[in-house]
């Protein structure tokens, strides 16, 4: 199912074309909206939609900026401008875009249908040229392929004479001139051991990749993908290093039965030093033990303590969201065990002791990641009684959980060392604070823990296990659901209380996250 995003300025038609799409019947998922050229390229990074639908003419950055700029960092996306100026300059900059369709206002629901409907017709015969398998083969068994390869593998090996890399580099009609470089190693894995998956994912990895200007990319030992990132600034180099990483993992993912496992080696500054890079990078990923998960590990973010650890193999819900909560999402947590306590009045104290129990083994695990013993930082909590006095009434339960979580909390803070750690708590903290202002996004975010969007990106949705955008959205409906209930106010004013641009926006993504309407939840 082929993923849309949306944007236009005008709030009614956002609405006409959200509503009046029955977006499951034709084959799509419906992703997002914005109302600005700027924010949406912002979301579009985390998002990664497969089709943009785009107004042209809009404030701050108009729709064919929005479509170059997009296609530059997502080169796979199908885009449909719409225009209410039938100007042959739109059509033809368009064009030289590389936009798929063009729909003149006024237009009707069954247009925009039918437009998608083509868009979603070409990607499917794009992927299916791609997923070629006989092409791949053909390609890569090209000897002028053959001969640039077995170039790049003597590079990463330094196996060449650092005097002769650039002579032999142009020689075999590579460039390769920058100032600075990284190394990428990707292994591309099928979760059910099935090859047809597994030859499709990196059929199309492999020709996606030849397009791209600022990296040298080749398979090695079948299901390793290696990647040669260059730049002349170190911030270009992070931003295109962690593009091509999400990039990479975005298209092997298509095939929801593969994952890519992506670690990242250290920035060099000289075509000598790139083996350096590469073995950083290796040392990385032989360490780590996965298994059916898409991750992607830097050298920067991992030192050498945490590379003896690493294993993702165990992780645990409830340990990884007590990992990164705040203390404001206690009282979500907290919520959350009463529902289920108060659901089954007739076992209320059954409930509450495996919840209480399963809280504290998690707190366990919490403690022991980061090298102590809850035996030893907080023993009250292995007793016995510590339970049954909890579980005697509601008030009781309420008061120990927040004891448990406040610990646990107040014990990660005072242990965190690692800049994963750092960086999910102080983007937290700016989003609580922050989640009301519409120009609250992935860019804004990266820029107040001063990482580059698609590193920030990364790294958010691996240690939160959920997107950027996707956590935001939690966080301000939360917030609406406060207000809701505990207020009087309309709903148009606490959709732009929490940060939406647009009340029937507002209503649609409420009830996509709960399954009621603002007006059904106040009443329940």
């Amino acid at each position: 199912m082929y993923s849309v995003f949306l944007v236009d300025d005008e709030p009614i038609l956002l609405e006409g074309i959200r509503s009046k799409i029955d977006w499951e019947s034709i084959g799509l998922n419906f992703a997002g909206e914005a109302t600005d050229g700027e924010i949406a390229l912002s979301m579009m990074q985390e998002i990664k939609p497969d089709i943009l639908i785009t107004d042209v003419k809009m404030p701050f950055m108009d729709g064919l900026e929005l479509s170059s700029a997009i296609k530059k960092i997502q080169p796979w996306i199908k885009i449909i401008i719409l225009s209410g100026h039938d100007e042959f300059d739109y059509a033809k900059k368009a064009i030289s875009i590389g936009v798929e369709d063009y729909l003149l206002k006024p237009f009707t629901a069954n247009e925009v249908i039918e437009s998608l409907k083509r868009v979603s017709l070409q990607i499917d015969r794009e992927r299916a040229q791609l997923s070629d398998i006989t092409k791949m083969k053909q390609e890569l068994e090209s000897k002028n392929k053959i001969i640039q390869k077995e170039f790049l593998i003597d590079l990463i090996h330094g196996t060449i004479n650092p005097n002769e890399i650039e002579e032999k580099a142009k020689h075999n009609g590579i460039n390769i001139s920058a100032a600075l470089y990284r190394t990428i190693i990707s292994r591309i894995e099928s979760q059910n051991n099935d090859k047809t998956d597994f030859q499709k994912a990196c059929s199309l990895l492999n020709s996606y990749s030849s397009v791209w200007t600022h990296t040298l990319n080749f398979f090695y030992k079948t299901d390793r993908f290696i990647s040669i990132v260059k730049a002349n600034e170190l911030a270009e180099l992070e931003e295109n290093t962690y593009h091509i990483a999400e990039t990479i993992e975005h298209i092997v993912t298509k095939n929801q039965n593969c994952s890519v496992v992506t670690a990242i080696g250290k920035a060099v500054f000289s075509l000598s030093e790139i083996p350096s890079s590469y073995e950083d990078a290796k040392k990385i990923f032989n360490a780590a033990r996965f298994e059916n998960k898409s991750v992607i590990l830097s050298s920067d973010d991992v030192n050498e303590k945490d590379i003896e650890f690493l294993n993702i193999n165990q992780n645990n819900p409830l340990v990884e969201r007590i990992k990164y909560a705040g203390k404001s999402d206690i009282s979500a947590i907290v919520e959350e065990s009463l529902e289920l306590i108060r659901s089954n009045t007739s076992q209320s104290k059954v409930f509450s002791s495996y919840i209480l129990v399963d809280l504290i083994f998690s707190v366990s695990q919490l403690v022991e990641s980061f090298g102590g013993n809850l035996k030893q930082e907080n023993p009250k909590m292995l007793q016995r009684s510590f339970i049954d006095n909890a579980v005697n009434d509601e008030k009781s339960f309420i008061s120990t959980t927040y004891e448990i979580l406040n610990f646990a909390v107040d014990y990660r803070d005072s242990k965190m060392t690692s800049r994963y750690g750092n960086i999910i708590l102080k983007a937290k903290e700016y989003i609580d604070k922050n989640y009301a202002d519409q120009n609250t996004t992935l860019s804004s975010v990266a820029e107040h823990v001063c990482l580059s969007p698609n590193h920030f990106s990364t790294i958010f949705s691996q240690e939160c296990k959920t997107t950027f955008i996707e956590y935001l959205t939690y966080v301000r409906i939360e917030k609406a659901k406060q207000l809701i209930k505990n207020t009087d106010k309309k709903g148009y004013d606490i959709a732009y209380e929490c940060g939406f641009s647009d009340p029937h926006y507002f209503s649609y993504i409420f009830k996509k996250n709960t399954g009621l309407t603002p007006r059904e939840f106040k009443g329940i």
